[in-house]
């Protein structure tokens, strides 16, 4: 009588350890790019939160500007102040920084300018001109991104001189 050996099917543990090093390989690569993309996506973020913050409260502070019939502070030429205030068809906006953000109030209602994801390190408005002239206003800041792209925060630095409109 002939015996026959059973033959199994399974795997060696060469071949174990060979399967496991190439799925860690793997897996530490797909890792690598996952956390490359993930700091992509932080930096654009962050670069375009500042961007377009910055845009829109200049835009913003030209628009009144131009409505506005005064400037109220900073009261006299070369004065630098922390605050800005016009007077807009008969009602006071006021314009300063609240914990790092750009607030405007008017009427008693306070409105934040810059989005969630930035916020203000600096800024001051300096009153320019001569007297009867154009009354000016230099707007001097620096827009900080609040998401951190490896470790450092997005920023950008404002500066832009808006004159009171011309009135007829």
């Amino acid at each position: 009588m002939r015996k026959f050996r059973q033959i199994r099917a399974g795997f060696t543990v060469v071949e174990l350890l060979i399967y496991m090093g190439l799925l860690s390989i793997l897996i530490v690569v797909l890792s690598q790019m996952f956390v490359t993309a993930l700091n992509v996506q932080l930096e654009s973020q962050a670069t375009s939160s500042v961007d377009q913050d910055s845009t829109y409260v200049i835009a913003r502070l030209s628009y009144d500007m131009q409505r506005a019939d005064q400037i109220d502070i900073p009261a006299s030429l070369g004065a630098t102040t922390s605050e800005l205030q016009l007077t807009i068809d008969g009602v006071s906006s006021s314009y300063q920084l609240n914990n790092g953000n750009l607030a405007v109030t008017r009427s008693g209602q306070t409105t934040q300018l810059n989005g969630y994801d930035s916020q203000f390190s600096s800024l001051s408005f300096q009153r320019l001109g001569n007297v009867g002239g154009e009354n000016t206003i230099q707007v001097t800041g620096t827009v900080v991104s609040r998401t951190q792209a490896n470790t450092l925060n997005e920023t950008k630095d404002i500066q832009v001189t808006i004159g009171l409109r011309e009135n007829n």
